[in-house]
């Protein structure tokens, strides 16, 4: 039964997706390392690295979703959480006890003081709302003292797998015909939202799930085109898409 699971939902490991993962990485760490070449900044984009990062993210976890529905009718959401956990805890774990005692030896007892809190946000997959509370503006030089700061984009990501997976859903059983419209009418709403905050607040247009959603389901739509093979019909879709 399990290896026709994985035979039907074609869960392979993917050179390509594995590629962007570490172009995006680089640029995002040239971008902080604020490097001058010939008298000039050449990664004062890099944060693209991020978006690019969020269109992945969105691909592969509806890629999961979308297969799993198709396969079984149905969502196991104890396994899809479980594996998320395994997967993020670990490493996120490592980093908070590496920034510890450093941050212990070098901040000041109330930067030390929000250090502890955004760790305890971290944790709980919410430090996106911490850091706008706290009126970060990305990018500064208290910035710079915030270590746990980058895990802003960990919190948008988990509440968008925490969304997604009852949204594709309940969409899957009461109205399947319409996943399609219903991902590009939710991208639509999200990308008006980004739009709109960029100029009004744009502190909470960037850390703010609803401002991210639709780079995530971005991704969403290409896992929908892919599975249900209205890319591989389409050689131009086939070519660009990816």
């Amino acid at each position: 039964m399990q290896e026709k699971i994985l035979r039907n939902t074609n869960l392979k490991f993917r050179t390509e997706i594995d590629g962007l993962r570490a172009f995006s990485i680089i640029i995002v760490i040239f971008y902080h390392a604020q490097l001058q070449i010939w008298g000039r900044d050449w990664f004062q984009g890099g944060f693209l690295g991020v978006d690019i990062f969020f269109v992945i993210s969105g691909y592969l976890i509806s890629r999961i979703i979308f297969n799993e529905l198709k396969e079984n009718n149905n969502f196991n959401f104890k396994n899809f959480f479980e594996k998320r956990a395994r997967r993020i805890f670990p490493m996120l774990f490592f980093i908070i006890f590496i920034c510890i005692p450093i941050a212990w030896l070098k901040l000041i007892p109330l930067d030390f003081l929000e250090f502890s809190n955004s760790a305890l946000s971290s944790i709980f997959f919410s430090s996106n709302f911490f850091f706008h509370n706290a009126l970060v503006e990305y990018g500064t030089t208290p910035a710079l003292l915030k270590p746990l700061l980058h895990t802003w984009s960990l919190g948008v990501e988990e509440q968008f797998y925490f969304i997604i997976p009852i949204f594709l859903l309940l969409i899957w059983k009461k109205a399947k015909n319409y996943t399609f419209t219903s991902l590009i009418f939710t991208l639509i709403i999200s990308l008006i939202f980004a739009n709109t905050y960029s100029v009004r607040d744009v502190g909470m247009n960037f850390f703010l799930p609803l401002s991210r959603f639709w780079e995530l389901i971005s991704g969403s739509v290409i896992a929908y085109l892919e599975i249900n093979k209205r890319i591989s019909k389409n050689k131009i879709l086939n070519n660009v898409l990816p």
